[in-house]
């Protein structure tokens, strides 16, 4: 059996050159400068939800204590509990007088849903109140999910 043997030549030609190394490395770097933000901002929209989500489960429990005690209030806080568990993101208060309430969220510092502010009322009316920079104001009451001022 003959024992193939490879020239220097041949086995130099069967590498990749510093030029198509050199492609590659700035075709990842393309993908990575788009795919970053984008990620980025899914994130912070995830947190949004949490916030969303509680005021809407909030405002149920507001309603469900006003039917049984015509007041949103109780002393001088709210008259129902404000959330407390799964708070990873934000914080909540709640104001009120006998007929009307509002509950907020606040993003906490650090956390990724700084500068952020959400609020619901009795009407139901929510709103964005306060937005990070760079992100667009929604043109109407609602909360924002998207950087470019989308709403629920």
């Amino acid at each position: 059996m003959k024992q193939r043997i490879l020239s220097r030549d041949t086995r130099a030609s069967s590498g990749f050159t510093l030029i198509e190394l050199m492609i590659v490395v700035a075709i990842i770097a393309i993908l990575a400068a788009i795919a970053i933000p984008m990620y980025r901002d899914y994130l912070t929209r995830s947190k949004l939800t949490e916030a969303q989500n509680l005021l809407s489960d909030y405002r149920t429990k507001m309603e469900q204590y006003y039917q049984d005690n015509r007041s949103y209030v109780n002393g001088a806080a709210c008259g129902a509990p404000l959330p407390a568990a799964a708070t990873n993101f934000f914080t909540y208060t709640c104001t009120g007088t006998q007929s009307t309430y509002l509950a907020m969220a606040t993003g906490i510092a650090g956390k990724g849903a700084d500068s952020f502010v959400f609020t619901i009322d009795q009407t139901n009316t929510r709103k964005t109140t306060g937005l990070p920079p760079k992100w667009t104001a929604p043109t109407s009451s609602c909360w924002v999910v998207r950087k470019s001022g989308d709403c629920t």
